[in-house]
C-alpha cells in the first residue's frame, strides 16, 4: 500500500505539471496539493482540508463535483464499451445521441459536431477546416486568421498562436506565420482614458479595418474570438462590440470562429455565447462545460454553409484527412449527454445567471469603494476583481509585485477559498460551478474581502 508520505517526493521527482515554475516546485520551494474527493463547490485534499472552488477547476465543473448520475453513466459506458474509433463511418449510441443533443441546443445555422479532447485540439480541427474550406474555394491565398490580445485559445502551435497572452508566446516562438492579433475589447485598459463605450468599439473596429486593409482581405479566412475574455482577464465585451465586429468580417467574407469552451452550456446564462451577443458563428468551439470535465472531450460545431464545402471537398478529392484516435470517445461522450442532463433537470444554468448577478453585485458593494480596486465586472457565472496603483489616475501596480497572485495565494491560506490569478494584470478570476448557492457566494465574498486587506489594507 502506497504511503501518503510518499506521494509530495513522487510528485517532484516524476510528475511534470503544466502552467508550473518547474524549478521551484523540483526543488520544494513552491506549495503542492493532491486532491483526494470533491462534492458540489468543495474539492477536498488528501490531508483532509476542504477548499471551496471558486473556479470550478479551469472554469470546468458546471454541474459540481461529485455527481452521481455523470459517474454512472460513465462507468456503464465502461462496462458496455470502452472504447472504438470514429473513422470511416464508426459511432456508437453516446456519440450520434450526443451530437443531436448539442446540435438541439446551438444556435439554428450549425449543422454537424466533430469531437476532439480539449479545446486546444478543436481549435486546430477549426484551423485546418477553414484552410481547407479555402482551398476547395480556389482561395489558396485566405489563410491568415485574426485573433486577439488577451485571447486564450489554446497551447499547441497553432493555438497557442491565436492565444495573445505574453506567457504562451515567450521563449517557444510563436506566434507563428499566419496568425495576427488585433485590439483586445478591453475598456478599462483603454490607451485613452478618455473615450466613451461607444468610442472604444469604433476604436476596436477602426483597428480591425486597418489590419484587413493592411494585410489584404484576399488572404484573411477568419477571424476567432471568445464571446468574453476568459483568461485574459475575464471581460465582458463594450456594449455595441460584436455586432459592429460581425458587420467587418461579413463585409470581407471572414469566417468567424466563435470559441466556447468557458461559455457554451450555460456559463453566461444562456445556453451559449452565440445566443447572449447575437454571434452568427461558423464554427463554435466547445468543450469543458460540455462534460463537466468528468472526462475530456471537446468538440467543434460546424456551420451549414462551412459544411456544404468540406462534403464537396471529399466529392472531389475523397475521405478528408483529419482525425484524432480518441475523436468521439463513447466514455466522453456518455459523460456529456448524463452532464447535459443533469445541467437541464436541475436547472443549473439559470441558477448561474442568478448566482452570477448576485455575486457580481456582491463584489461590487463589498469592495468596490476600496483605493485599489479598479473594476468589478463579470457576465453570468464569470467575474473579476482588477487591482490597481491608483484608482484615479489608473495606475497599475508594478508586475513584478505579484499583487494578483499574493490576494490569491491569501484568500486559499486564510478562508480556504480558491480563486484565479489571472495570468497577465493584477486580476482576481471567479467561476465557480453552476450549483453555487447564495450562502457559499456570501463566503467567497467574505474571503475575498479580508485577502484584499491583507494584503493591500482597508
Amino acid at each position: 500500500m502506497l504511503k501518503n508520505d510518499l506521494l509530495d517526493q513522487w510528485d517532484r521527482e516524476n510528475f511534470f505539471h503544466p502552467s508550473t515554475h518547474l524549478a521551484q516546485h523540483a526543488r520544494g520551494d513552491s506549495p503542492s496539493r493532491v486532491i483526494k474527493t470533491a462534492s458540489g463547490v468543495y474539492i477536498e485534499d488528501r490531508d483532509g482540508h476542504k477548499l471551496l472552488d471558486a473556479f470550478a477547476g479551469l472554469y470546468c465543473v458546471n454541474a459540481g463535483y461529485g455527481r452521481q448520475e455523470i459517474t454512472d453513466a460513465i462507468a456503464a459506458q465502461a462496462k458496455e464499451l470502452a472504447y472504438y474509433h470514429s473513422y470511416v463511418g464508426h459511432g456508437t449510441e453516446a456519440s450520434i445521441t450526443l451530437s443531436k443533443m448539442i446540435l438541439d441546443r446551438a444556435p439554428a445555422n450549425m449543422s454537424k459536431v466533430y469531437f476532439g479532447l480539449g479545446g486546444s485540439d478543436a481549435n486546430e480541427t477549426n484551423i485546418k477546416l477553414i484552410w481547407y474550406y479555402n482551398n476547395i474555394l480556389g482561395r489558396p491565398e485566405k489563410k491568415k486568421i485574426i485573433s486577439r490580445w488577451r485571447g486564450y485559445h489554446g497551447s499547441g502551435l497553432v493555438t497557442g498562436s491565436l492565444t495573445g497572452l505574453e506567457l504562451f508566446h515567450k521563449k517557444f516562438d510563436l506566434p507563428l506565420a499566419n496568425v495576427l492579433h488585433t485590439q483586445a475589447p478591453y475598456y478599462f485598459r483603454r490607451e485613452d482614458l478618455g473615450q466613451s463605450e461607444a468610442e472604444f468599439v469604433a476604436h476596436c473596429v477602426t483597428s480591425l479595418e486597418e489590419m484587413i486593409a493592411r494585410e489584404g482581405a484576399d488572404t484573411i479566412a477568419a477571424f476567432i474570438g471568445e464571446p468574453v475574455l476568459g483568461t485574459g482577464g475575464i471581460v465582458p465585451p463594450p456594449a455595441g462590440y460584436w455586432p459592429a465586429i460581425q458587420e467587418v468580417l461579413k463585409k470581407h467574407d471572414i469566417l468567424l470562429v466563435v470559441d466556447e469552451v468557458v461559455t457554451g452550456f450555460g456559463r453566461l446564462g444562456s445556453m451559449f455565447g452565440s445566443d447572449h451577443y447575437g454571434l452568427e458563428a461558423d464554427i463554435i468551439t466547445i468543450a469543458k462545460g460540455l462534460t463537466s470535465a468528468y472526462a475530456p472531450l471537446s468538440g467543434s460545431i460546424i456551420g451549414e454553409k462551412l459544411w456544404k464545402v468540406l462534403e464537396q471537398g471529399t466529392d472531389e478529392n475523397g475521405p478528408i484527412g483529419h482525425g484524432w484516435t480518441y475523436s468521439a470517445h463513447p466514455i466522453c461522450a456518455a459523460a456529456g449527454v448524463a452532464n447535459l442532463k443533469v445541467i437541464e433537470a436541475l436547472d443549473l444554468m439559470n441558477n448561474a445567471r442568478d448566482l452570477g448577478t448576485y455575486l457580481k453585485e456582491a463584489l461590487a458593494d463589498a469592495l468596490g469603494d476600496h483605493p485599489h480596486v479598479g473594476d468589478v465586472r463579470g457576465e453570468g457565472l464569470l467575474c473579476a476583481v482588477e487591482f490597481v496603483k491608483d484608482k484615479d489616475d489608473r495606475i497599475f501596480f508594478d508586475p513584478a509585485e505579484k499583487i494578483g497572485p499574493q490576494i490569491s495565494a491569501a484568500l486559499l491560506a486564510q478562508s480556504q477559498v480558491i480563486a484565479r490569478a489571472m495570468p497577465q494584470g493584477d486580476i482576481l478570476g471567479f467561476a465557480p460551478p453552476f450549483c453555487l448557492t447564495r450562502a457559499e457566494a456570501d463566503i467567497v465574498v467574505a474571503a475575498t474581502v479580508q485577502a484584499v486587506g491583507a494584503v493591500l489594507g482597508e
